[in-house]
């Protein structure tokens, strides 16, 4: 960490972003880079990596390294990259189509790997970047451009996946509520271990039913109603009670220390990979080329 006293302007980048007015993914933006600030974390300690989608564009919209990726394959270049520079801060983002779809295989690895990251997904319950179709999060019944007769699917619960695939962090913020958000991920950014943070980020054109209104509507913040996140049992009841009922909890789910992968591999990450000295000693060299002659 540093001293430094940063601004959330300083992580705005010259790109500006080009999402729909009234976007949740504007406000999941303006937390993390306020968030940023606050810790004084500097731009070239972190790096910011995505997949494909809506929410996946944020890279090129915050002032710091980044990547924008293949769908679905956010996780395993962001874990790629944290093993290479494991003296940086990296945090993955994208959507529920990209993380709960065709990239939940990787995020239930990277939650049992426990690698020293955090995830932000912006969790709109739709297919914006392809015009509205159902998504893993869309709710039993909704209609959309894929399922015009309803939707016949339960939706996928992410914060019961996540625990039950052994997760060292797992909250849910909802873009709508800066304060709240931007307090969990500057906790997410400073977990050691994979921190998983469900974001609810309303899409204001393909969905008319996960409004910002409906969220504001009925979110609470779990925590200031004593919820204690060391509690794992207590953590899958309310995450699997809270999810899709009528009141819907917001904040940390469930937090615990464990060894990170990291930890398993002190001897190789003492020094980052990105530093390691490649290649072989000009005396080696001589004695292989020696064996030429």
């Amino acid at each position: 960490m540093t001293t430094v006293t940063l601004d959330a302007k300083d992580f705005k980048s010259e790109v500006h972003p080009d999402w729909c007015p009234g976007c949740g993914d504007f406000g999941v933006l303006n937390c993390l880079q306020r968030a940023l600030a606050e810790l004084g974390i500097l731009q070239h300690q972190v790096a910011v990596i995505s997949g494909i989608g809506c929410s996946s564009n944020l890279p090129g919209f915050i002032n710091t390294y980044g990547m924008h990726t293949l769908h679905g394959r956010s996780l395993p270049n962001a874990q790629g990259f944290k093993l290479a520079h494991n003296d940086m801060h990296v945090i993955a983002v994208g959507g529920d189509g990209d993380g709960y779809g065709i990239g939940v295989g990787h995020l239930v690895h990277a939650l049992r790997r426990n690698i020293d990251m955090s995830y932000l997904v912006m969790n709109n319950s739709i297919y914006g970047l392809t015009t509205g179709q159902t998504s893993p999060t869309s709710g039993e019944g909704m209609k959309t451009k894929s399922t015009p007769f309803g939707n016949p699917e339960a939706p996928l619960n992410p914060l019961t996946l996540a625990l039950g695939s052994g997760a060292s962090f797992v909250a849910r913020a909802f873009s709508g509520n800066p304060k709240q958000a931007i307090e969990i991920y500057k906790a997410a950014i400073q977990h050691k271990g994979f921190a998983l943070v469900d974001t609810f980020s309303p899409c204001v054109t393909f969905n008319k039913v996960n409004t910002a209104q409906f969220y504001r509507d009925n979110t609470y913040d779990l925590n200031a109603e004593g919820h204690d996140p060391s509690n794992l049992m207590k953590a899958m009841e309310v995450a699997s009670r809270d999810t899709y009922g009528d009141r819907i909890a917001t904040g940390i789910f469930y937090q615990s220390q464990r060894p990170c992968y990291e930890e398993s591999e002190k001897d190789t990450l003492s020094t980052p990979i990105v530093d390691h000295i490649l290649g072989i000693s000009p005396e080696r060299a001589a004695e292989l080329i020696a064996n030429f002659k």
